[in-house]
């Protein structure tokens, strides 16, 4: 109870000096965007919404039909820490940009990773997660091909989940592949177990654990990073106060040990899988 307490008094006061000092140097136009800030419509709403899409082990049903996950976990925990309800609002990856800039709900929560391209759009917190991107390929179609100069061939096929990093990441690694994309991580795995692709890269561990349930099909050629992310909360532009409040969050919460302890659970073990079906 102190503790978060603590973390509360310390999030809310770095916004208040925030705040105070923005007052000062912008003047009326501060004041303007002070009011506009979601953080204060959220208060009022008594209610914060997170936009999320599902993705192992970030956030999926379980066998009750709830969300549970790490970004379920930390948006919850915002929730509490504003002393607000949290309502979750799943939208396709493809169109959860525009959705946010569209205002259907407050901040996106989902395991976003921080790329130029998108902060042209949207604004991003302090990264809140670190993850890498792995590869998991078919054995008959893959095992032969020579990693990872075999892989870059007009020949092999990789399938990402639509708009996710990992099909940008595959375009620069593997230029001359070809691409299939899925609106759910679950089909582009599918196609590759299907034999309908060499190879589909997402972040780990998913790579590791679809290798463990299919292991007569599926293989990893590396085990390896392929790329390094930073996950960050997703913002619309001009809401200063929203930024500074999330990133703040974030900062407590690395401090404490809760972000590094929640993720340690979701990622570093499996205590939760019986109580979702993975395919």
């Amino acid at each position: 109870m102190t503790i978060k307490k603590s973390s509360i008094a310390l999030v809310l006061g770095a916004t208040l000096v925030f705040l105070t000092f923005g007052g000062v140097f912008a003047g009326e136009t501060q004041k303007k965007l002070t009011s506009e800030s979601v953080i204060e419509t959220i208060m009022k709403r008594g209610k914060l919404k997170v936009g999320m899409s599902t993705f192992v082990p970030w956030a999926m049903r379980n066998k009750k039909g709830e969300l549970i996950g790490f970004e379920i976990d930390v948006a919850k925990k915002v929730a509490e820490d504003m002393g607000v309800k949290i309502e979750f609002v799943p939208t396709a990856w493809s169109g959860i940009i525009p959705a946010l800039i569209a205002g259907k709900f407050d901040v996106i929560i989902g395991g976003m990773s921080v790329k130029p391209q998108r902060n042209l759009t949207i604004n991003f917190t302090a990264p809140y997660a670190h993850s890498g991107m792995g590869i998991a390929a078919n054995k008959n179609l893959a095992g032969d091909l020579k990693w990872p100069e075999g892989y870059n061939s007009r020949s092999v096929t990789f399938t990402c989940r639509r708009g996710a990093t990992s099909c940008s990441d595959i375009k620069e690694i593997w230029p001359k592949a070809r691409l299939r994309q899925f609106d759910d991580d679950s089909l582009a795995f599918q196609e590759v177990i299907n034999g309908n692709a060499h190879a589909t890269l997402t972040s780990h561990p998913k790579p590791a654990r679809w290798v463990y349930k299919h292991p007569e099909v599926l293989f990893m050629p590396s085990t390896e990073n392929l790329t390094e992310g930073n996950e960050s909360f997703g913002l619309r532009k001009g809401d200063p106060d929203a930024l500074n409040f999330f990133s703040n969050w974030i900062m407590v919460n690395k401090s404490n040990g809760w972000l590094k302890e929640r993720h340690n659970y979701w990622f570093k073990g499996m205590d939760w899988a019986d109580q979702v079906d993975l395919k």
